[in-house]
């Protein structure tokens, strides 16, 4: 006999509803195209007049308001209270599971929180080929360094009948990145590779296996003499900042000199020790100050004088976003409007060791270097120049000065295409802010302003970002403080020492205590960006009183771009931001990933009802670019299958605008159970990871066997209840 708790989740409510208290009831929104509210019909004569009454839907807050259409409801559907969901997520947070097993009186509870530890499986070839062999015709192999001890194929024919699975049959067969790019960068591995294969036979009867390419289609910039063995992953068509397996090996054996690190963090360490010694003395704050200026000793080193860049309401920003903030993702972002991007947070020590997982994640498409679009209409800097600028910008986060400085110098010297490079103060996972990085500078702020002295000073022409957040815990604020730090220096030594020299600086309106269980506080924002602008204008004038302004020290001639970040669902919510909080642009993080499109209405300034077809073919585009990226061999298709995964986690959660009451939408409104206008709209709604596996293998062909995937929220495993019965 089916149980009531499986008989009830098909229609049940998502277990993934936000409950915001400071939101407005779904009644106070915009309405729809400004019409009059929509009233439900009487039952009976007896009822109050429509004007008088009022859906019982719009008393609910965090509950998207459905059309009632498009409910599914059922006799024994139960009224649940809606849960909390952990957008942590987008973070990557692997936090503890707080939640036990089971509630009161034993009854079996629906996992909450996140799946710590989680395994993709092993999906690999059953054989492998040797790489002497995968990219060459087959009577012409290279050498194999193994020799008589390599345990790999070297038969083409063998590895193409037994040591791999049949080709895919999506696409229509044909490989999407030898149809983009005119060659394969997988060879023989490649699970389309019938498609740009052919045997040729010669004149003495032999038949030999060739690759072919299309040269109409290969552009001359992505041609390379170096081996395709001797590549790294990074090296593939469209890509760049991509570090020689050289470079990491040298900064692995600690080969690279860092002589601009070197010299700044020697004079750093003298200078701490006499603010120090200083500082402790009894004396008030003047005093100190001029104790301090008078023993004052210039750095070795003086900031290069850094390129300019440009935040307006024309340029709104994708937020780095750890796991799903990776390059086909940003690449489709940018298609649809993005015009400023970011890296996933990478760490700066594994950086500085060469580690290749946080190198691979300074890649940048070629669509990443171009122009952002400008078109200012407020003050801008007379010597801002567009076509130096470009959207690609690299994040990183340390715990130590010296890791930071280090690594800015490092990124500098080996990433040609930087427009910025961003230290994270924001970032609440607990192995990073309990190692002192992330949100734990946020009550460190001596420490954070010698990192962006520091960095500035040696990352050349590359300016020097931060992201921040409110502050730690919810009854101690510091971002106000924080921010007039960043744009002046510390108040005491500040007409000494000068500025900082930090270009810009992201606010993300929550604390770290908080994370995403309320809504963003835009009106904080709103007023430290009133800060920002008053300390805009008066940095000029503190530099002139004390001694002459170094303008290599002063990004953007003295102007410090204001940023903000939270709960950006709309073009509505964008413009609103911009005009109303004061930000000179607004930085759009899971917004983004619910519904990548938002920066195609934030271009055409209106709302745009997708279809489920047009959303469908924003996943074939994913597994396609995914591919190009990571290949398309075994081993690169469910690379692609697991981010698409990830990407689809976020994706789901879209409500069609043409399916609600009311506008303008809110991100952190769950719906209830609804049917779309058509079964693939459905489809794409589903909670189920089940059926997104299903949507990934339209497009990247049957997930193999020992592949597996597990959400990074608890209350999307169904298999989980399954399992328990």
């Amino acid at each position: 006999m089916e149980s009531q708790e499986t008989a009830k989740r098909p229609i049940e409510e998502p277990n993934d509803a936000v409950v915001v208290q400071d939101a407005e009831p779904a009644s106070k929104r915009v309405k729809l195209d400004d019409q009059p509210q929509p009233q439900p019909q009487p039952q009976t004569e007896e009822e109050k007049p429509k004007e008088q009454r009022q859906d019982d839907r719009d008393k609910r807050r965090g509950i998207a308001p459905i059309k009632k259409e498009y409910l599914v409801v059922l006799p024994s559907q139960v009224a649940k209270t809606a849960e909390v969901v952990d957008d942590d997520a987008a973070e990557g947070r692997t936090a503890p599971d707080a939640e036990a097993a089971t509630g009161k009186g034993g009854k079996k509870k629906r996992p909450k929180g996140q799946n710590k530890e989680r395994e993709f499986g092993i999906f690999a070839d059953a054989q492998r080929l040797c790489n002497s062999v995968a990219w060459t015709p087959e009577f012409s192999p290279r050498h194999c360094k193994h020799g008589e001890r390599c345990n790999a194929l070297h038969d083409i024919r063998k590895y193409l009948k037994e040591g791999r699975r049949p080709d895919l049959k999506v696409f229509g067969g044909k490989c999407p990145v030898w149809e983009t790019h005119g060659k394969c960068s997988s060879g023989w591995r490649c699970l389309f590779v019938e498609s740009h294969m052919k045997e040729i036979e010669h004149e003495d009867g032999r038949k030999e296996l060739v690759l072919t390419d299309d040269p109409t289609k290969i552009k001359p910039e992505t041609t390379s003499s170096v081996p395709p063995e001797e590549e790294s992953m990074d090296a593939r068509a469209g890509v760049y900042n991509v570090v020689a397996p050289a470079v990491k090996l040298a900064l692995s054996r600690k080969k690279i000199q860092h002589e601009k690190s070197d010299q700044y963090l020697k004079w750093m360490a003298k200078d701490s020790e006499l603010a120090r010694i200083h500082y402790h003395k009894q004396k008030d704050d003047d005093d100190v100050a001029k104790d301090y200026a008078a023993q004052y000793v210039e750095p070795p080193l003086k900031p290069s004088e850094k390129r300019r860049i440009y935040f307006g309401r024309e340029t709104p920003v994708l937020a780095p976003l750890t796991t799903q903030g990776n390059l086909p993702f940003r690449r489709l972002c940018v298609e649809l409007g993005a015009e400023i991007t970011y890296s996933e947070m990478a760490l700066g020590l594994p950086l500085l060791q060469g580690q290749k997982a946080d190198w691979t994640l300074m890649r940048a498409h070629e669509s990443e270097i171009t122009h952002p679009r400008y078109t200012p209409t407020g003050i801008v800097d007379p010597a801002y120049d567009n076509a130096k600028d470009l959207k690609f910008g690299v994040q990183i986060t340390a715990h130590a000065p010296w890791i930071a400085i280090k690594s800015a110098e490092t990124l500098a010297r080996y990433l040609p295409h930087l427009r910025v490079i961003d230290l994270n103060c924001g970032c609440p996972i607990d192995m990073v802010y309990k190692s002192g990085a992330g949100s734990a500078l946020l009550d460190a702020p001596s420490k954070l302003e010698r990192m962006i002295r520091g960095m500035n000073t040696v990352s050349g022409d590359v300016p020097v970002t931060a992201k921040i957040r409110m502050g730690v815990r919810d009854n101690h604020l510091t971002a106000q403080k924080l921010v007039e730090r960043l744009a002046l220096g510390a108040p005491d030594i500040r007409a000494v020492s000068g500025a900082p020299g930090c270009a810009a600086v992201t606010l993300h309106g929550r604390t770290r205590q908080q994370r995403y269980t309320k809504a963003a506080d835009w009106g904080y924002i709103a007023e430290c960006a009133a800060l920002v602008k008053s300390f805009n204008e008066k940095a000029d004038s503190l530099q002139d009183t004390i001694r002459e302004a170094d303008e290599r020290s002063l990004p953007n001639g003295g102007r410090m771009y204001f940023v903000g970040n939270g709960d950006c669902y709309s073009h509505v919510d964008y413009f609103n931001h911009v005009d109303n909080a004061g930000v000179d642009s607004v930085m759009v993080g899971r917004g983004a990933i619910i519904k990548p499109w938002i920066f195609e209405e934030i271009t055409a300034g209106q709302y745009l009802d997708k279809s489920a077809t047009e959303r469908l073919a924003y996943v074939e585009k994913f597994a396609k670019y995914g591919m190009e990226a990571w290949g398309s061999d075994e081993l690169g298709l469910n690379y692609t299958r697991r981010f698409l995964l990830e990407f689809l986690s976020f994706f789901h959660r879209y409500v069609p605008i043409g399916l609600l009451e009311y506008l303008p939408p809110a991100m952190n409104d769950r719906p209830p159970a609804y049917k779309g206008r058509n079964e693939l709209e459905t489809l794409l709604a589903s909670k189920n990871y089940l059926d997104w596996i299903k949507i990934s293998e339209m497009f990247l062909g049957p997930a193999p066997p020992n592949f597996k995937f597990q959400p990074k929220h608890k209350s999307n495993a169904y298999e989980n209840i399954e399992a328990e019965g």
